[in-house]
Order: structure tokens, then C-alpha cells, then sequence
């Protein structure tokens, strides 16, 4: 065959593979084959076929998904999936008029067809530009979002600086997680990533004829190039793909279609292979071009099957595998109904017959074979799409022998086998469940048990009482007055019967029993005989009859348990069996590893795209989240990617040839040698690559130095506020005559929780505790020198603080609040640490006004003067004091918090709960007993977002404009933002679950009727909140806290504390 030849039949197929989509998108008709049918007798015409097939289906209601594409509209059409059309050629389709439909179906091909022969873009081609192009507007757009916004850049360069040898990521342009989920699983190919690094355009490009391919796909192929040589050697921790998106945006005219992510796939290879076809031609003139894209990514089959009575076979070219997932619980399973299509009988009969059906065999499978999921499908009934949520597993090892059509003659026998296997299973489940459920009505129970309660009720003690004889109709309905027993009837014996002598005694003692045993009377209070059974009894049974019973029941209880323990055992043996089938070494041949999943999570019409995987380098899952690429496991995979679990499932498998190593190696074709990193890359890109990263470092450059100037900046301001403050206290005081050396000011400056400028607050408490300790010391030592005095008063404050660290107190009672050596003792702090802030606290100026005490605070001043830089490390001395710092901003923020909490002011009350949960996390990372109880913050800061996410809404829902504005503006501002702080932390499953809960609560007004403009807004709000980026994008500033002194501090949390436990408010559990 010539080039000319193949390219032509190429396109044929494309031809009547596109002629054979639009007949499925206009007619809703699934069936392949009625499909190709109706292109045969209408000779490719597709009016003709269009009325072929609503002939044929004339009793099918046309109606549903024809009004579908025009009801189920969303102006909005910034988001994936969801389009509007807007058409002034409107036929009006709600009547009963067959014409109108013709005529509808027939000016849509018109159209479709007329754009194609002006423009040569496809229905399919303009709807991806669709997306594309506002894709490019949204991320014009989010150039002027708010540093709320999730889309935002940090602007500290440094925190999006890529860690040395993790991957780099994509940024999210404007709803396209899904162009970063493919191009990713694409790029860790790496034997596409080599053919894609060092494509070279053709050297004659001039003289090529400039068509609107070469238009497109050139500069494309070129900006691949360098957005794949970014994620090769960038500096960044992920780069920006508005290059490439700019260029397919401006390769199609827009339209108002409908857009399927997986055509971005199918039209992203097809365009690669167009510009490697281009390369190929110009270097093998005279020859066969080899295309890469082709021999890498497609494979054939071979189609073998009857039609009306006649056989036939056909090789057929595939790239992307189709495959249905309802009604399926694997892959096998899709497999084995995607290679078999109608009634095979007659293929393997010699008879002719009129049935019609064939067969797929697999001829060549290519490297990559990629598999799409179909989870979506068209709901006639409402009118609109909807996502299969079912569970479908899939192995990481696929084993594709069964399908080759080298094996056909073997798998039609195993298939035949394992056909009749499970024939026999269903009998054996049929039979098994008529053991488990016996009965005849709505109620039925395991045959073993009905026998055993049988045996139970026949060796029940007889009775003669009747069980209605006893109840008196007549007690009043509180049955508070005893009645008397009824007459003993002739019939019944006599040591039966209960005696009514003693009026008095006898209904006293029947009152206090009918109290004991309350279950015998629900109506009335009744007379309960002392012999009647808790159960029902037969009234009359010999011992004869119970003797042959018992035998008969205990037989047929243990055949029936033999019989169902037997049924159960053959069960499992051709479970095992047909699980086994394709075992042996000669079926497992073929093995194809998986290489990526990619995931979709929401709706039909809404949703977010991510990719895992698998790193063979590193033998580990990597998940791919835009700009998020985070270390993952085979198990999180499973949770996301199987279905039946949340809203997220896989939608497109990626497997790889396990015997071609040269798809996931890093090696030079030429020389055989290993390369990583720069080394990778042709020096066209590494040169790219090199003036990027330096921009990029003249970035961080600058910024180091605007904080640098902004630091020196707040030295000087603060500089200037102390001598200010300085100058004004020496105008107020009067004169000194203690000598004083200017070189010692510096170090004797407190932490400002222990500065004591006036004896109020803090100060004033410390400063009793510090008299206290003097006092006593004092009291025990009269004679001793103010130095002996200061070394026995800080033993007495460090005893007394000792014991207060050494308490076990409630949350209610934290003394670390109290004092910072508290706080220092849980801790550990090294001895001098704690030495020095004790000192600090006795060297106070404003420490009593008695000779006594000043002496002992000048001893202590001169004891830290004379302290040597190389005794106490000055640097860790301010360390310890600014965790102490932290740990009371961090208690602050927690109780305003939780006092905003319980006052239900939620909105006020997140950002203080967010900021307590942060700092107190870096707390915690130091030591345990750096902070508060993690569990119990995290309780409150996910409560009170689930609070605001109802809010917001119960707003949404009012439907009015204000109202709606102010629940998005709350999801907007304050919950999407703080989404990625509970998700960081995949262990914290409570913290996942709620994020579900939001995601669902929101999700679920997809499938409701709503205003259009309310449509629009809910299209726009949902990739935010779908998005599963773990990235802490810019935040909000941390609440300015009020100054609270120690014993204030101290009480107020105690009070908040003690309401929660009093209010008996859960925090996990407790």
C-alpha cells in the first residue's frame, strides 16, 4: 500500500467513525451495528439515515435528549462539561410533529457539515476550543481575583520553589485540571516525553504548504517542547501551561457544543500525529514513514463476526479503547462485553444463520494501551446526563493474553468453560438461597433455623391455659385496679388452674408480680399464671410424639446444614475456579503494567480532574493536583479511582508494556547512558530551561531584598519608639544617684509578658509571688545578706512553681498560663534558661519599696550583669521565650474562639480557630507539651466550618440575589480557602469526611431545577470548592489579638474550658 493509500483509508475511517458519532449524538441509538446499517443504506447521506433509524425506532421517544441540548443549558460556560446554544434557527420540538423533528435533525447536520467545509474543523474540534478559550479567559481573569481567590500565586517566591528532585507541577489556568491530568500521565512516559523534547520542526518549512494543520499543530508541537522542558529542569514548584493553551485556544473558532474531556485526549494525540507525520514524510522521502505517536499509542484488532447470515472480517485500527462500566464489576468483565458484540452463536457454527454479532481479537497491541471508562450516560427520563458512581476494580497488573487473536481457538474454549460454570453457579445459588430464605410470604427465614425453632416450640413444657382466657377486657386502661381471676373452666386441670382464695393477700402478692414482670402486660394489667411459659407451647404432645418430632427435627436440621455447607463449598470452588482460568503461564504472557489513573470527582456537569502515577524509579504512587504532587499509595488510589466510594472514580487507565522498559527509563537513544535533570534536555530547551530558572532567582533575589529593607525599615521604627519612649520617662522620673552603665541596658530588656512598667496587671501579680518568696526567705533567714536572701527566695518561688508543673490538671487549670517557667519545666528547658528568666523576675525596679526587697533586686540585677555571653546561650535564651510567646498568642486565639463558637458567631470565630490550630501544630511539633489538645481544636475549627457551609447554603437556597451573593461570598472568602488545611493531613479522617460532606451538600444541587443566573453562579463556584489541591495558597491576615494580662488569661480560659465541659460539648470523642 502507498502513502497516498494509507492516508486515504486513514481518513475514511475517521471519516465514518465521525459520521458514525454524530448519528449516535442525534438519534441516541447505541447499537453499532444498526449504526453502520443505516450508513449503508443511505450511502454515507446522513439525513437519510437519521430518518432510516427514527423510522425503524419510531416507537423510541426521539424527544428527550433533542430537547436535552437545548433545556439543559448553563450560560455560564467557563466550566468543563456544561454548554449553552444559542441559535435564532429555534424549531419548536415540545409537539408531536415528526416534520419539526426531521427537519430539526436535519438543519443540525446542515449546520454542522457547512462548518465543516468552510473551516475544516470538526464539531467535536470546536467544541474543545470552547473550553479552551475560557479556559484562557478565566485565567486573564484571575489576574484581578483577591488573595482569597484559589487561584492565586503566592507571593513570596520562595514558598514556590520546587524541592530538589520532586516533580513539578501545573498551574490550574481556569478550569483546566483536566489538561493537567492528561499532560502529566503523558510527560512521565518517558519515551513520549524523549520523542516530544527532541521533535524538530521540518528544515523546509517554507516551502510546506501552510494549511491549517500546520497552523495548529508546529507551534503547538513547539510549545510542548517547552512546557515539557520545564517540567524537566525548573526551579519552580510548578509552571504555568498558558503557552500551549493559548495556542489550542487560537487553533479553533469558538463554539457553543457541548465539550467531553476525553475528545481533549483523542484530538491531543491526533494532532501529534499529525505534526510527527509531517516530520516523518520529510525524513524518509521514498520510504514508509513510521509515525511514533502511532506506534506508540495504537494497536489494531481483528473484527470477525455475522452479518444477516454472512461472515466477514475486518482489521481495524484503535487508540483510546472504549469501555462501559454499568452493569460491570471489573475490568475483565468490561473486556469480555466489549470484544463480543450481539449473538455469537453462529461464529462458531458451521449453519448459516440470520443472526448478526462479532468478535474482537487483538492483532498488535501498542505500548501505551489506554482504556476510557465510560461513567457517564444519559438519563431520558430527566432530561440530562448523569455519572455512573458504581465500583469497578482494576488491577495494576493486566494480563492481556485471553484477548490476542493468536489465542482465539483457547479463550473460546475457556469462555465456553467458563460459561457453563457459571450456568452451574446459578443453579447452586439458586438452590443455596432456597436453604437461606424459606418460606412462601414477604417473610422468610434460613431453613436450619425454622427446624431449630420448630424443635424449640414442640420441647416447650405444654400448657392447657389458652393464651387470651387469662386477659380481662374489662381493667381500665392504666390496669391499676386488680381484678379477680376468671372461673376455671370444666375443661381444664386443676393443678392448671390458680387459685383466687385470700381476696386481700392473694391481689396483693398478683399486683406485686404483675410489677416484677412487666412484658406480660401491654394492654392491661392482667393475671399472669406462675406456669405459663415466656414463649408459646403446644397445648397437648405425648411423649411418643415429642420423641419422633425431636428425631425427625434433629435429622433434618443436620441434612439441611450438610446440604447448605456443601451448596457453599461448591460455590467457592468455581468462584476459585473461574477466578483461576487464565492462570497458567501460557495466559500470562502479555502482562501490561499500570502507569496512570485518571480521576474524575463530582457530577456529570461539574467536577475536578487529578492523575496518580506510578514513579517505577522510586517503586511508589504519586498523585498529580495541578500545582499539588504529593507522595501517595496504592490504596488511597483504590479509595479514589474504584467508584462506589464518595464521587470520585477513574475515568481513563493508562497501562504500559511490562517487557518494553524503554517507556519509563531515562536513558540517551544514541549513547545508551543514563540522564536526569538538564542533562535530558537538547540545548535549544536547556538554554529556555536556564534563563527561566535565572528569572526566576532574580525573582527571590528581589524579594529577599524588599524584606530585608522592610526589616531594617520596622529596626529603625522600633529603634525610634524606644528612645522616644526612653526620653519621655526620664522627663517624668526624678533623678537617679544609682550609677547605671548604658552597655548593660540591652540585655536587661523582658520578655513583654514579664515587663514590669507599672504595678498593675501581670506586673502586680508577679510581683506578689515574687514579695511572697522574699517573705518567706526572709522569715526562715533574718540575719542573711541580701545575696543569701535572693538565692533562698528564688529556691522557694522555683519550689513553688515546680509543684504547680508538677500538678495533674484538667484543660481548666493550666498553669503554664500562669507563669513562663511553668511552662519552661514541661518542657525541659536547660537549667540556665530557667535560672536566667528567674533572675529576670526578682531584678524588677518596681519590685516593693522596702530597703529589703530593693537590695535583693539590685543583687539580682548585678547577678545578671555579671552573667558571661558564653554561660547563657542568648540565642536559645529568646528562643525558649518566643515559643512561650506563640504558646499564649495561641491560647488567645483559641479562646476567642471558642467564646465566639458558643456564642455562635461563626463567621467571627474560623479565622481565630484556623490561626489556634496552625500555630499550636508548630507547637506540637517541638514537643507535647508545647501546646493545647490538637484533637480538640480541630474539633472546633471543623465544626464551625460545617456550621458556615450550612449557612451559606440555606442561603443559596432562598434563591434571592442578596442572599445567595453573601452564602458564595462566605464559601468564597472563608470555607474554600480553608478546605486545603483539612485535607493536608489525609490521616485526620474525620477532617476528610467533613470536606465530603460540604463537597456532596453542594454537589447535590447539580440534578435540581434552578434559575438560570443561579445556575451560573453555582457552575462558577464549584471548581473551587471541587478542587483537591492541598497547595496553601495566600491567606487571611491573623486577627489582631487584644492584651490580656496572666491571671486574666488564666481565668478566662478556665471559664471557657470548664462551659464546654459543663455543656458537655464532644471534642472526638470526649
Amino acid at each position: 500500500m502507498t502513502v497516498e493509500q494509507n492516508v486515504l483509508q486513514q481518513h475514511s475511517q475517521k471519516h465514518q467513525q465521525t459520521l458514525l458519532n454524530q448519528l449516535r449524538e442525534v438519534t441516541g441509538t447505541t447499537d453499532v451495528q444498526l449504526l453502520q446499517q443505516a450508513l449503508q443504506v443511505s450511502n454515507g447521506d446522513l439525513v437519510e439515515a437519521v430518518a432510516f433509524l427514527t423510522e425503524k425506532n419510531a416507537k423510541v421517544p426521539q424527544q428527550d435528549e433533542a430537547t436535552y441540548y437545548q433545556t439543559a443549558q448553563i450560560t455560564n460556560d467557563r466550566y468543563i462539561s456544561v454548554g449553552s446554544q444559542a441559535d435564532t434557527n429555534v424549531i419548536d420540538l415540545t409537539g408531536d410533529d415528526k416534520d419539526d423533528l426531521q427537519r430539526a435533525i436535519a438543519l443540525s447536520l446542515e449546520e454542522s457539515n457547512r462548518a465543516f467545509r468552510e473551516t475544516g474543523i470538526t464539531d467535536e474540534e470546536q467544541a474543545i476550543s470552547r473550553v479552551l478559550e475560557a479556559s484562557i479567559a478565566e485565567n486573564k481573569a484571575s489576574l484581578k481575583r483577591t488573595h482569597t481567590e484559589v487561584w492565586s500565586d503566592s507571593p513570596n517566591p520562595h514558598e514556590r520553589k520546587r524541592m530538589e528532585n520532586c516533580p513539578v507541577g501545573l498551574k490550574n489556568v481556569g478550569n483546566t485540571c483536566w489538561f493537567s491530568a492528561v499532560i502529566q500521565s503523558l510527560f512521565n512516559l518517558l519515551e513520549f516525553q524523549r520523542l516530544v523534547l527532541h521533535y524538530s520542526p521540518p528544515a523546509r518549512m517554507q516551502d510546506l504548504p501552510r494549511n491549517q494543520k500546520e497552523h495548529r499543530n508546529l507551534p503547538f508541537m513547539q510549545e510542548l517542547r517547552h512546557l515539557f522542558s520545564l517540567l524537566v529542569g525548573s526551579k519552580r514548584k510548578y509552571v504555568d501551561p498558558s503557552g500551549a493553551v493559548e495556542i489550542l485556544k487560537d487553533a479553533f473558532k469558538s463554539s457553543e457544543s457541548q465539550q467531553d474531556v476525553s475528545e481533549f485526549t483523542h484530538k491531543l494525540l491526533d494532532w501529534l500525529e499529525d505534526a510527527f507525520q509531517i516530520k516523518a514524510e520529510e525524513d524518509r522521502e521514498g520510504e514508509k514513514p513510521k509515525n511514533p505517536m502511532v506506534e506508540l499509542f495504537y494497536g489494531r484488532f481483528l473484527a470477525v463476526g455475522v452479518l444477516e447470515g454472512k461472515k466477514f472480517e475486518n482489521t481495524e485500527m484503535f487508540g483510546q479503547y472504549p469501555l462501559q462500566v454499568n452493569g460491570f464489576k471489573d475490568l475483565h468483565e468490561c473486556l469480555e462485553a466489549a470484544m463480543i458484540e450481539g449473538e455469537i452463536e453462529s461464529l462458531h457454527s458451521a449453519e448459516n444463520s440470520a443472526k448478526s454479532g462479532q468478535e474482537h481479537w487483538f492483532t498488535e497491541l501498542p505500548p501505551v494501551l489506554t482504556f476510557e471508562l465510560s461513567r457517564f450516560e444519559f438519563n431520558q427520563a430527566l432530561g440530562r446526563p448523569e455519572k455512573i458512581h458504581n465500583k469497578l476494580e482494576f488491577p495494576s497488573m493486566l494480563y492481556m493474553d485471553r484477548y490476542m487473536d493468536r489465542n482465539r481457538e483457547i479463550t473460546r474454549i475457556k469462555r465456553e468453560e467458563i460459561r457453563r460454570l457459571k450456568e452451574h453457579l446459578t443453579v447452586l445459588q439458586q438452590r443455596l438461597e432456597r436453604y437461606l430464605s424459606y418460606g412462601s410470604g414477604p417473610k422468610r427465614f434460613p431453613l436450619a433455623d425454622v427446624l431449630q425453632y420448630a424443635m424449640e416450640f414442640a420441647s416447650s413444657k405444654p400448657v392447657c391455659t389458652s393464651p387470651v382466657e387469662d386477659i380481662d377486657t374489662t381493667a381500665p386502661p392504666g390496669g391499676t385496679i386488680a381484678q379477680l381471676p376468671p372461673p376455671a373452666s370444666a375443661g381444664e386441670q386443676p393443678d392448671a388452674c390458680v387459685s383466687a382464695e385470700g381476696s386481700g393477700s392473694g391481689l396483693q402478692a398478683s399486683q406485686q408480680q404483675q410489677q416484677r414482670v412487666s412484658i406480660h402486660k401491654p394492654f392491661t394489667q392482667s393475671r399472669v399464671p406462675p406456669d405459663l411459659p415466656m414463649h408459646p407451647a403446644p397445648r397437648h404432645i405425648t411423649e411418643e410424639e415429642l420423641r419422633v418430632l425431636e428425631s425427625c427435627l434433629h435429622r433434618w436440621r443436620s441434612e439441611v446444614e450438610n446440604d447448605t455447607r456443601d451448596l457453599q463449598a461448591s460455590i467457592s470452588r468455581i468462584h476459585r475456579t473461574i477466578e483461576l482460568m487464565y492462570s497458567d503461564k501460557s495466559m500470562m504472557q502479555v502482562p501490561y503494567r499500570l502507569h496512570a489513573v485518571l480521576v474524575h470527582e463530582g457530577q456529570a456537569n461539574a467536577g475536578h480532574y487529578w492523575a496518580y502515577i506510578y514513579d517505577r524509579h522510586h517503586q511508589r504512587w504519586m498523585k498529580y493536583n495541578d500545582i499539588a504532587v504529593t507522595k501517595s499509595s496504592w490504596e488511597e488510589l483504590v479509595r479514589d479511582s474504584f467508584g462506589g466510594y464518595r464521587n470520585a472514580s477513574a475515568y481513563c487507565l493508562m497501562y504500559i508494556d511490562d517487557k518494553k522498559p524503554f517507556l519509563i527509563q531515562e536513558f540517551d537513544k544514541e549513547t545508551g547512558q543514563m540522564l536526569s535533570g538538564l542533562d535530558k534536555l537538547p540545548p535549544d530547551l536547556k538554554v529556555f530551561v536556564e534563563a527561566d530558572n535565572k528569572l526566576f532567582e532574580r525573582e527571590m533575589e528581589e524579594w529577599d531584598a524588599l524584606q530585608a529593607r522592610k526589616l531594617q525599615q520596622e529596626k529603625l521604627a522600633l529603634a525610634a519608639a524606644a528612645a522616644a519612649a526612653a526620653a519621655a520617662s526620664v522627663a517624668v522620673q526624678p533623678m537617679s544617684t544609682e550609677p547605671c552603665s548604658p552597655d548593660n541596658t540591652a540585655p536587661q530588656h523582658d520578655p513583654e509578658y514579664m515587663e514590669q512598667q507599672s504595678p498593675s496587671g501581670d506586673s502586680k501579680h508577679l510581683q506578689e509571688d515574687t514579695e511572697r518568696a522574699i517573705s518567706k526567705a526572709a522569715a526562715e533567714h533574718d540575719e542573711k545578706s541580701p545575696e543569701a536572701l535572693l538565692n533562698t527566695a528564688m529556691k522557694v518561688e522555683y519550689t513553688r512553681l515546680l509543684r504547680l508543673a508538677q500538678e495533674d490538671t484538667p484543660p481548666e487549670r493550666d498553669y503554664r498560663l500562669q507563669h513562663v517557667i511553668v511552662f519552661f519545666i514541661h518542657n525541659e528547658a536547660p537549667k540556665k534558661i530557667v535560672e536566667r528568666t528567674l533572675l529576670m523576675q526578682f531584678a524588677d525596679r518596681n519590685l516593693g519599696f522596702d530597703e529589703r526587697c530593693k537590695s535583693i533586686m539590685k543583687v539580682a540585677r548585678a547577678k545578671l550583669e555579671l552573667i558571661k555571653p558564653d554561660e547563657v546561650n542568648m540565642e536559645e535564651y529568646e528562643m525558649w521565650h518566643q515559643d512561650y510567646r506563640i504558646f499564649r498568642e495561641t491560647s488567645v486565639f483559641l479562646l476567642i474562639g471558642l467564646e465566639l463558637f458558643m456564642k455562635k458567631s461563626f463567621v467571627e470565630a474560623l479565622m481565630y480557630l484556623i490561626y489556634a490550630y496552625q500555630y499550636n501544630k508548630e507547637l506540637l511539633a517541638k514537643g507535647p507539651y508545647r501546646g493545647h489538645d490538637e484533637e480538640l481544636i480541630a474539633h472546633y475549627r471543623r465544626e464551625c466550618l460545617l456550621k458556615l457551609n450550612e449557612y451559606a447554603a440555606a442561603l443559596f437556597e432562598t434563591g434571592e440575589e442578596a442572599k445567595v451573593n453573601t452564602g458564595l461570598s462566605i464559601m468564597n472568602d472563608l470555607v474554600v480557602p480553608c478546605l486545603p488545611l483539612l485535607l493536608v493531613d489525609e490521616m485526620e479522617e474525620k477532617d476528610m469526611v467533613a470536606v465530603e460532606d460540604m463537597r456532596n451538600r453542594w454537589c447535590s444541587y447539580l440534578g435540581q431545577e434552578m434559575e438560570p443566573n443561579l445556575q451560573e453562579k453555582l457552575t462558577d463556584f464549584l471548581p473551587k470548592l471541587l478542587d483537591c489541591s492541598t497547595e496553601i495558597k495566600s491567606f487571611h491576615e491573623p486577627p489582631k489579638l487584644p492584651s490580656y494580662s496572666t491571671l486574666e488569661l488564666f481565668e478566662r480560659f478556665g471559664r471557657v474550658m470548664t462551659s464546654l465541659t459543663m455543656g458537655r460539648t464532644p471534642a472526638d470523642g470526649r
